[in-house]
């Protein structure tokens, strides 16, 4: 079958790779949809710590946001699996730690990630193994575009789950591309006040069409009480930035990494009083986003320009924007053209 393989810092290719077996515990699913995400291009980049901390290494087919439909399976497992349309968490877990027998299997010391760490091989292929505890099925009112949106999605209600918002509460997100254009959905279906901050009004005039009450950049964002500031960004200077703006008592999510640290006065989080919550995984969060899809209370569709080839993902990691493509944050990539 085709993949697609990063061979070196800037460096890729498609390659003919052998068809995958599932192991036992495992299905394969034939892959609809993937999603390229920030991770991928600092994995392409060589700028991902992962490759400097040991946890991955070149080669590597990336891809964690998939949907597919499972077209065989390994021993030990349901054939009834067989057919049925799904996506899956990226954080596979050891299953016998204390972290994982706790529901914390996304934090496991000896995780693998899905097409991230491990060398665990990802969906931007023909197909993938992965091991059927993964799964979440997807219903028929989720289509390809939203199953591959259900991972990001995921992150994204995690971050508003620890906003702790209640209706009428005003939030501000940081960062408009695709994780924070999903918080800003998510918290409208929470009945949330929305403002979101960018770069520059080009890079937020997207998030208006999402109906938010506010978008600013730096230099207008008015003096408001912000009952939660979540960042989405991968500026380095946004987290300190976050905890200046949000109301004392209140809450700040970090969702958002930069490639180089970030730094915060705790003075700051201590004299606020303010509760800090850092969102690493969908895990926890993907079922509550196949839900939310489902019902149409968030449709995440719009947020994606284009789907490219196989053969096109690297321009897109090297940030190239395909013809033809809609105002969205994200693209997709479907294997099988």
């Amino acid at each position: 079958m085709r993949a697609f393989v990063v061979t070196g810092p800037l460096q890729c290719e498609i390659q003919d790779v052998e068809k995958p077996v599932p192991a036992r515990g495992q299905v394969v699913v034939d892959i609809e949809r993937v999603g390229v995400c920030g991770t991928d291009v600092e994995f392409f980049t060589g700028e991902m710590a992962y490759l400097h901390q040991g946890h991955a290494s070149y080669p590597m087919r990336l891809g964690h946001e998939w949907c597919g439909t499972v077209s065989s399976v390994g021993d030990d497992v349901d054939p009834s699996w067989v057919g049925r349309r799904t996506t899956g968490d990226t954080m596979l877990g050891c299953g016998k730690c204390r972290r994982c027998l706790n529901g914390l299997q996304h934090v496991c010391e000896d995780r693998f990630e899905v097409g991230i760490r491990g060398g665990f091989p990802g969906a931007l292929a023909e197909q993938m193994a992965v091991p059927v505890t993964a799964l979440h099925p997807l219903p028929d009112a989720v289509d390809a575009v939203a199953g591959a949106l259900v991972e990001p999605g995921g992150n994204a209600l995690r971050s508003v789950w620890a906003a702790a918002l209640a209706p009428g509460d005003r939030v501000l997100v940081l960062g408009p591309g695709t994780i924070g254009l999903l918080v800003a959905q998510f918290a409208l279906a929470h009945g949330a006040e929305v403002h979101v901050l960018g770069r520059s009004e080009r890079s937020i005039e997207f998030a208006r069409t999402l109906r938010v009450q506010g978008t600013w950049t730096s230099a207008d964002l008015p003096r408001l009480p912000f009952d939660a500031v979540i960042d989405a960004s991968n500026s380095p200077d946004l987290p300190a930035q976050a905890l200046d703006l949000v109301e004392p008592g209140k809450r700040v999510v970090y969702v958002g990494l930069a490639v180089t640290p970030s730094i915060i006065d705790s003075r700051t989080l201590v004299l606020k009083d303010v509760t800090a919550v850092g969102i690493l995984s969908a895990s926890p969060g993907l079922d509550g986003t196949i839900d939310h899809y489902a019902s149409g209370l968030v449709d995440p569709r719009p947020l994606v320009a284009a789907t490219v080839r196989l053969e096109d993902v690297g321009d897109v990691l090297r940030g190239a924007r395909p013809a033809g493509s809609g105002p969205g944050p994200k693209i997709h990539v479907d294997p099988r053209t």
